[in-house]
């Protein structure tokens, strides 16, 4: 079982690729609210790597957020994620990032741990049922 408190860190640098305006999104050259969530939950990946089955793997499964700053390109975004509970099959993470200026989203995020192989074959199995 994955301990309260661990943490987990993942940085990446806002950039064209990441914005607002590329995403779709909004109309901004800004730190997209997309982007930001894609990296609280990089945050909570790197937070259990190693620590669980390696036939296992987490998959996300809720994320509430508030994006309350922007961030400009150039400006490096440092997420963190942190183990507020953990069961045998869930772990919810409290979440935040920040720029060079301070925090610019906050909130909590939910990852269940799963069979890589039993996953892939649920996914596989509903995608031929609905695929023709």
């Amino acid at each position: 079982m994955i301990e309260t408190g661990t943490m987990g860190v993942y940085k990446v640098t806002v950039s064209s690729q990441n914005t607002a305006k590329t995403m779709g999104s909004g109309s901004l050259e800004v730190f997209a609210t997309p982007a930001l969530v894609a990296v609280l939950e990089a945050a909570a990946v790197v937070a259990v790597d190693g620590r669980i089955d390696e036939n296992c793997t987490t998959v996300g499964c809720g994320i509430s957020i508030t994006h309350s700053a922007p961030s400009i390109i150039g400006s490096e975004i440092t997420a963190t994620a942190t183990v507020k509970e953990a069961t045998e099959r869930k772990i919810v993470f409290s979440v935040t990032a920040s720029d060079e200026a301070g925090v610019i989203g906050e909130g909590e995020h939910t990852r269940v741990i799963v069979d890589k192989e039993k996953f892939t074959a649920k996914a596989n199995v509903r995608r031929n049922r609905y695929v023709k």
